[in-house]
Order: C-alpha cells, then sequence, then structure tokens
C-alpha cells in the first residue's frame, strides 16, 4: 500500500499516513452502511484510537501525546476538534498524557482524524491489546537533577513500537514510561516497562542508559515493576524492550482470562529472577542480531535553540496581586536548568480544557515561551521555558483564562477518570464527584502546608483509570443496595503516593464504603484526624503508618450506614452531577477486544 509520510517539524513524533486515514473513512461508511460485521470493525477502529462509548452511537477518540509533548500547532487543531466534532466543546487530558475528545459521532471521527494528522498528532494504537502511548516525565531536558534527556530515546521507543507487526495483537495493553530522574515523576513502578536514566563507565567513557523496570500496573490487582537490569545502554534498550514484548506475545496463557492477562501477572508468577532468565534466553534468538539503528530514530528536538530572549527588565507585580502571585510561584513555578527560564505547572481541573483554553494556551507559549509544553499524569499542562520575568505576565493570562489556580498537585487538585459520563466500564459519576471534593475542600480553605501536599484521586470503577490506589486519599465507584433501590458508593484506599520525589506506593483498602453523596464529608473527616492526631511534621502517609486504618474508619462510621429510601434522603440515590435515581449500569468495555 502507497502511503505519504508527513513527518517534518517538530512535534511530529508518530508518522501520520495518509492511506491510513483514508482506510479508516472507507471502514466507517461501510460499518455505517451495514456491510461489516461490527466486532471486525471494533477491532480495526480500536487500533486507530476510537473507541465505543457507554452511549449508543457515540464514539471516543484518544489522541496520543507521546511523552506528554505539545507544540502551539498543535493546541490550535486539538482546540478546533473541541470546538467543531466534540457535543461537550472540550477535550479531557488523561493520566496517560493522552487528550480524549466524547459523544463523537462516528460519521464525523474521520475528519477529526484528518485534522489532528494534519498537525502530526496521532491516534493509532491508542486503545487495543498494543503498545499504548508512551508517557514521559513533563520537566525532562529541563530538570536539574537529570543526568540526561531521556526525550529523544522516548520519542525513539514510540516510533519503533508504533505499528509493529510484533505488538498489534498482545494478550493486552502495554504500558511503558520514561522518568527524567531518581525523583521518578513518570511512576515507573506501575508500568509494564519503565526507564530511568543512568550513565556507566565503559572502557574509560561514559556511556548512557537506563534502569529498567517491568511488570508494574494498578488495576484491580496492583503490582510494582520489578527490576530486570540497573543498566541497559542506549544503543540496546530498544532490544532489551523487544524481548519482553516477545516474551509477553508469546505467553499464550495469558491469553486464556482477560482478566489477567496483563504481563505483571506473569512476571510476578514467574518471579523476578526467572523472568530475568528468559529475557536473557529471549535475547539469544536470532531476531536479536538484527539491532535497530537507534541513532535514526531519535526524537530531536533543539528546544533551546528556540529558547525566547531574556527581558532586560522583570515585570512589575501590581500591589493587588502580590499574595496570590507569590503563592503561584511556591506551588506552580519550578526553575529549570537553564538559567534564567522556568517551567509553569497550569492546573486543569477535572482535566478539562475549552477551545478557548486550547488555543490562548498556544498563544501564551508562542508569547511568552518556545511554543512547546508538556501535559501530565496528574491531568494537568507544563509550560515550558518561560523567562523568570515573564512568570507574572504568564500567571495574568492564565487567571483570565480560568486557569490561574494556585494549588496544582495539591490536596484541591483532585484527579479522576471520565466515569460514567462515558466510559462503559464506568459504575459512578467519578468527575461529579471530584468536583464536589474539590468545591468541598476549597470552603474549607485548608492553609497547613502538610495538609495542602496531600493528593486525592477517583475511579469510577475499580479498574484505576483514576489511579485511585497511589493517591493518599483514593476512591473507587461501587455500589450499594437498600431493598430494591440502588445507591452509588465509593470504596476507599488510605496511604497511597504519587509524588514525585517521594517512594511511589499502593494504598491500602479500608474495611468502608461509602455512599457517593457523602463521600465530601469522608475526606474532610479523614483530614481532621489526620489534622487531630498527628505528631509534629508528620505527614499523611507516616501518621497513617503509625497509627492504622483503625481511627479513619472509626472517623467515618455512621456515613457508611445504608440510606433509607424517603423523600428525605431521595439525594442519596441520585449520584453526583445527574438527575434521575441511580441504577447499575455496565456494559462490556473494549480495552481487550
Amino acid at each position: 500500500m502507497t502511503t505519504t509520510s508527513r513527518n517534518a517539524g517538530t512535534g511530529r513524533v508518530i508518522p501520520i499516513l495518509d492511506d491510513e486515514l483514508g482506510d479508516f473513512s472507507t471502514e466507517a461508511q461501510t460499518f455505517l452502511a451495514g456491510d461489516v460485521n461490527e466486532q471486525k470493525f471494533i477491532g480495526f477502529r480500536l487500533k486507530q484510537g476510537v473507541y465505543g462509548q457507554r452511549q449508543p452511537a457515540r464514539q471516543m477518540i484518544r489522541v496520543k501525546l507521546p511523552f506528554g509533548a505539545v507544540n502551539v500547532a498543535q493546541l490550535q487543531a486539538l482546540a478546533d476538534v473541541a470546538e467543531q466534532y466534540t457535543p461537550l466543546g472540550k477535550g479531557h487530558i488523561t493520566t496517560r498524557e493522552n487528550i480524549q475528545y466524547h459523544h463523537i459521532p462516528l460519521a464525523k471521527t474521520y475528519d477529526a482524524l484528518r485534522r489532528l494528522g494534519d498537525a502530526g498528532l496521532s491516534t493509532r494504537e491508542a486503545c487495543g491489546n498494543v503498545v499504548r502511548n508512551v508517557t514521559g516525565d513533563p520537566w525532562a531536558g529541563i530538570r536539574d537533577d537529570e543526568l540526561f534527556d531521556i526525550t529523544p530515546y522516548a520519542g525513539a521507543f514510540v516510533r519503533y513500537f508504533v505499528r509493529n507487526p510484533l505488538s498489534q495483537a498482545l494478550p493486552r495493553k502495554f504500558k511503558v514510561t520514561f522518568s527524567g530522574s531518581d525523583a521518578d515523576a513518570a511512576m515507573t513502578a506501575i508500568h509494564d516497562i519503565g526507564f530511568i536514566p543512568r550513565i556507566r563507565e565503559v572502557d574509560g567513557k561514559q556511556v548512557r542508559g537506563f534502569r529498567m523496570v517491568v511488570g508494574g500496573g494498578l488495576s484491580t490487582m496492583p503490582k510494582d515493576a520489578v527490576l530486570i537490569t540497573d543498566f541497559v545502554s542506549v544503543d540496546d534498550y530498544l532490544t532489551y524492550s523487544e524481548a519482553v514484548v516477545r516474551i509477553f506475545n508469546k505467553a499464550d496463557e495469558l491469553r486464556v482470562n482477560i482478566l489477567k492477562a496483563r504481563l505483571k501477572f506473569l512476571v510476578h508468577r514467574v518471579g523476578e529472577e526467572e523472568f530475568r532468565r528468559m529475557v536473557e534466553e529471549e535475547l539469544t534468538g536470532d531476531w536479536a542480531k538484527q539491532r535497530p539503528d537507534v541513532e535514526s530514530l531519535l526524537y530531536i528536538d533543539d528546544e533551546a535553540a528556540e529558547a525566547p530572549a531574556l527581558p532586560a527588565q522583570a515585570d512589575v507585580v501590581a500591589a493587588e496581586d502580590e499574595t496570590r502571585f507569590a503563592r503561584f510561584m511556591e506551588v506552580a513555578v519550578v526553575p529549570q536548568k537553564q538559567a534564567g527560564y522556568s517551567a509553569v505547572t497550569v492546573k486543569v481541573r477535572q482535566g478539562d480544557l475549552s477551545p478557548l483554553q486550547f488555543r490562548e494556551l498556544g498563544r501564551i507559549l508562542e508569547s511568552f515561551g518556545n511554543g512547546r509544553a508538556r501535559v501530565t499524569q496528574d491531568q494537568n499542562i507544563v509550560l515550558r521555558w518561560i523567562p523568570d520575568g515573564r512568570v507574572y505576565s504568564v500567571f495574568k493570562e492564565l487567571e483570565a483564562l480560568g486557569l490561574g489556580d494556585a494549588d496544582a498537585t495539591e490536596i484541591t487538585d483532585v484527579v479522576s477518570c471520565p466515569g460514567t459520563d462515558s466510559c462503559k466500564l464506568g459504575i459512578t459519576s467519578s468527575m461529579g464527584l471530584n468536583r464536589a471534593i474539590q468545591q468541598h475542600l476549597e470552603a474549607l480553605q485548608i492553609e497547613d502546608p502538610l495538609t495542602r501536599k496531600m493528593l486525592i484521586n477517583i475511579s469510577g470503577c475499580p479498574n484505576s483509570c483514576g489511579q485511585h490506589h497511589i493517591g493518599n486519599i483514593g476512591f473507587h465507584g461501587a455500589s450499594m443496595k437498600n431493598d430494591d433501590r440502588q445507591i452509588p458508593a465509593y470504596n476507599v484506599f488510605l496511604a497511597g503516593q504519587r509524588r514525585a520525589g517521594e517512594p511511589l506506593r499502593m494504598g491500602t483498602l479500608a474495611r468502608l464504603r461509602i455512599p457517593a453523596k457523602r463521600v465530601p464529608v469522608a475526606v474532610e473527616r479523614f483530614v481532621n484526624t489526620y489534622q487531630a492526631q498527628r505528631q509534629d511534621g508528620e505527614e499523611f502517609n507516616a501518621f497513617f503508618d503509625r497509627v492504622g486504618v483503625k481511627p479513619f474508619e472509626e472517623a467515618v462510621r455512621d456515613l457508611t450506614l445504608t440510606p433509607q429510601f424517603s423523600t428525605d434522603n431521595l439525594q442519596e440515590f441520585i449520584d453526583w452531577d445527574r438527575q434521575g435515581l441511580y441504577v447499575l449500569e455496565r456494559g462490556e468495555g473494549e480495552c481487550a477486544v
């Protein structure tokens, strides 16, 4: 098949194939005409990043942002798709550094994919049993603690495995990440493969490489990744990765049960040493003699070459803004290793951006930065290469956009998946709960810095798209029942950790199930329990380790009582942001199709 590749220019990590988009249009029209089997078409469209929703005849489009990177032209394209093809008029940043659009009729998906492709944005293999979007450290290349920039190598990984015949029908989805330093901002421990930079002296030369871990994951049975090698050179990391993918692909026993088909089940069943031996054995195969040309695959983007000039004079902060701006500088701004520049983290509530916000963020980057940003796994966006003397101007622009909140990665910056807004597997309205918790906590006006440091994650079901296991407080959707009446509810996890620079850890499942409408009050009581009983300087997880789960369970015991259906209690039988009585409706997801 003849294809035209349009890959020139910054930000074009994944080749965009015109014929591939044309094939999608043809297949979609054939399906809409009733001339192709639905199951066959589902598999086809998933490879193109088009996913079925719980709402009939509506699709979700998932746009891959490799290592979270996005530029001005791409922000404009993302705005156009949100405005022209998405009924809700917004795009959603996910915990996998994708952008998702919801409720799009299938007939409009081709036009949306074409607009994205024109900007170098790809949805190829964003869904299905493939290597999914490769996530990365949002501060890679500008961190003061990094050994080298992982960006070129993350880009090479993406390019090597996208459309690779080996990874088109894996037993299950496969997730990869690159952290920029030992702070592990990309959370390698919960990925199928995770990389952290290393430099080793070999024959008197400094050689770049990676510490490589495998077999991590969340969902219903969370597992920490295990070490596969403390050092694999940048010349060999793709070959080592292919060995892991080959072992996974050949593990037919995993295909028997899709609920236990992830790599983590194989790795933890055979153990760390045996899996390492399996990799070494796989590397003796003839395939491994043909090493990929890593150099030709590298994603090279000299960001410094397009850095804006440093201003002769810094912006003057208006007196009425001094307190807010000082707080913004404390929370949202990190100096880059490049003198005179800073990275600004923009809090994006519920991960949702409007067309105006997409466009204006692009304008801000063009006016004050070098046109580049990166989205994060906590659903925010980092504006890079902002001159220190222009951070105040950026702050004022963000405030005008409704994006100037100075609480990114704090207790009021809640992470959640879309839940029943769109997902077939959703049990509860996790986005609605997100808004309710944030509003409740904002009303409390928490000033204590240790409490503000706590993080909250919500998933609308046990599958952990909202990464509930690794929040200091985590919730996943569930249900309760009173006679024939169903009640939306949440299970509770405590003392997880996802903050960069802290060891990632899974939370402890409390023996609690709380009706959804009572969860914001439960969060307040968890906070009060911590603040009332902690020792000086004791952070939340340390307090939990000292006192255990019991004080938290006792603090909300009355909230766990099943409500009685009555006029006075009617709202407890209605989920957040909903109008009708709650009914548990869970469909069959397409992730494993």
